[in-house]
């Protein structure tokens, strides 16, 4: 891990970009002294981890206390997509246009960004925890598709939130049963993109005897702000 720039931000959170590898991230830290609890933050869809609303995000958890980090997955930021991913959006472009099916295609975008991205994650896992800022526990927050499968094989990580506003692969649905962390999943009820039986049924699945369901009325981008307050008492409950 390679740290590109450092900046102290005016709420005492100080800032970290890095490289591991090819790999772009941030890692934001306290104004105290560590080691602290770490939140990983995965996005995908395209974000960069620059966006205005993860940046928001992540200062207000290290504020509280987390060191908190991200990395940008495959075609988010400035990494590219491969070939066949491109192929598989501009399919999905049109399938849309023309009000066709697009699960089969939202399988073979999602499903391989998944297998890519979770080693990437498990490796910046490492890097991190050997910094004598950021200890343990670790929890994990953000694009569900990915935190399934995180929370299903790295046992780093003893509770996760999920936002449930994303195409979640056959894989991963499968791989919910062995996911036993506590867990929170957030749900927009009116979300354009996700079938809400479909979230629905990814909770029942879930194997924890400790997981949580947040429903609001609204679209994909209408959480609610006081959801942030709540996943912070979640972990604060559980990597405290």
């Amino acid at each position: 891990m390679r740290f590109t720039s450092e900046h102290r931000l005016d709420d005492g959170v100080v800032e970290r970009d890095f490289l591991l590898g090819e790999v772009p991230g941030t890692l934001w830290l306290p104004d105290s002294a560590g080691p602290v609890p770490l939140i990983l933050t995965a996005h995908n869809n395209g974000l960069p981890r620059t966006a205005d609303r993860l940046v928001a995000r992540a200062r207000i958890s290290a504020a509280r206390g987390y060191a908190v980090a991200t990395i940008d997955a495959a075609g988010c930021g400035d990494r590219p997509l491969s070939a066949a991913d491109e192929r598989a959006r501009a399919e999905l472009r049109r399938a849309a246009r023309a009000g066709e099916p697009v699960d089969e295609i939202l399988e073979s975008l999602v499903g391989p960004l998944v297998e890519r991205a979770a080693p990437e994650w498990r490796t910046t896992l490492d890097a991190l925890l050997s910094l004598p800022e950021v200890g343990g526990p670790v929890g994990y927050s953000g694009w569900m598709a990915l935190g399934v499968r995180l929370a299903a094989v790295e046992p780093r990580i003893v509770a996760a939130g999920f936002f449930a506003g994303g195409f979640v692969p056959r894989a991963q649905r499968a791989e919910a049963r062995l996911v036993t962390v506590p867990l929170l999943m957030l749900l927009q009820w009116d979300d354009e993109g996700n079938p809400r039986q479909r979230a629905l049924d990814l909770f029942d699945a879930f194997g924890t005897r400790e997981k949580t369901l947040h429903a609001n009325l609204g679209g994909h981008t209408g959480t609610p702000r006081f959801e942030l307050d709540d996943a912070h008492r979640f972990f604060d409950r559980h990597l405290r």
